[in-house]
C-alpha cells in the first residue's frame, strides 16, 4: 500500500524533523554544485562556487513547510507562489530532470528510502514538471 501523508504521519516527521531536513537540503545543493553546475549557477553562489547559505536556508524553510512541518516560510515570506517566483528562470525538461537528479542524490546520501522516498520522488517530480516554462 502506498504511503499517504497525514497530519499525524507527515513526510517531515518521517524524515526526522528539522535538522535532518536541513541536512537533506544541504546535500541537495552540494549535489547540485558537484553534478549540475549549470543549475547551481542559477542561484547566488559563494566564493567557492557553492550555492550560498541564504538560498539554502530559504529553500529549507520552504521544504520544511511543504513536507508538513512548521510553516515558517509562509510566516516570513508569504505564499510560495512557485510559478511566479521561478518565472524569470528558464526551466525546460532538462533543467527539471537535473533538479530531480540532485534530489535523488541527496536522498541517497541522506539514507531516505522506502515509501516516503517513493512518495517524495513522485510529488517532487510533478512539482519540477509544473515549474517548466520552456519547451524542451
Amino acid at each position: 500500500m502506498a504511503y499517504v501523508p497525514s497530519p499525524a504521519d507527515s513526510p517531515f516527521d518521517r524524515l526526522g524533523g528539522e535538522a535532518p531536513v536541513r541536512a537533506l537540503v544541504d546535500s541537495f545543493y552540494d549535489a547540485m554544485t558537484e553534478l549540475e553546475p549549470a543549475l547551481a549557477c542559477l542561484h547566488p553562489c559563494d566564493a567557492g562556487g557553492r550555492v550560498d547559505r541564504a538560498s539554502r536556508d530559504r529553500f529549507a524553510l520552504f521544504f520544511i513547510g511543504w513536507l508538513g512541518g512548521p510553516q515558517e516560510y509562509i510566516a516570513q515570506h508569504g505564499h510560495p507562489r512557485l510559478r511566479m517566483r521561478h518565472a524569470s528562470v528558464p526551466i525546460d525538461g532538462g533543467m527539471a530532470s537535473a533538479w530531480m537528479r540532485c534530489m535523488r542524490v541527496a536522498f541517497d546520501r541522506s539514507g531516505v528510502g522506502g515509501d516516503v522516498r517513493a512518495f517524495l520522488e513522485e510529488k517532487l517530480g510533478d512539482l519540477a514538471q509544473f515549474l517548466r516554462n520552456r519547451s524542451g
